[in-house]
């Protein structure tokens, strides 16, 4: 795979991370999305930037449940998004 191709991949990879952010918050699901982007953007974060924490958390996320071969963990979703904009560690 070319360098072009492998950050096409981590663009395309970084935009649906961030539309599923998206369509959390239009949902209203689950209620920390929302609660995150307000803390985010109260203290001074621009939205994009609150919006790839966000996707951040998703993806750490993602990555457990795909290594531990396990269900999404909605209740530490829902903490890791709450402590932004401090990064879950790696050895969830």
């Amino acid at each position: 795979m070319s360098e072009h191709d492998e950050h096409d991949d981590e663009t395309f990879t970084e935009g649906a991370l961030i539309q599923a952010i998206e369509n959390q918050l239009e949902a209203g699901e689950p209620p920390a999305a929302q609660a995150t982007l307000n803390k985010l953007t109260l203290v001074g974060y621009p939205r994009d930037e609150s919006l790839q924490l966000m996707a951040l958390v998703l993806a750490h996320e993602i990555q457990a449940m795909l290594r531990d071969d396990r269900p999404f963990d909605q209740a530490w979703y829902e903490q890791a998004l709450r402590a932004l904009p401090a990064l879950p560690d790696e050895t969830q």
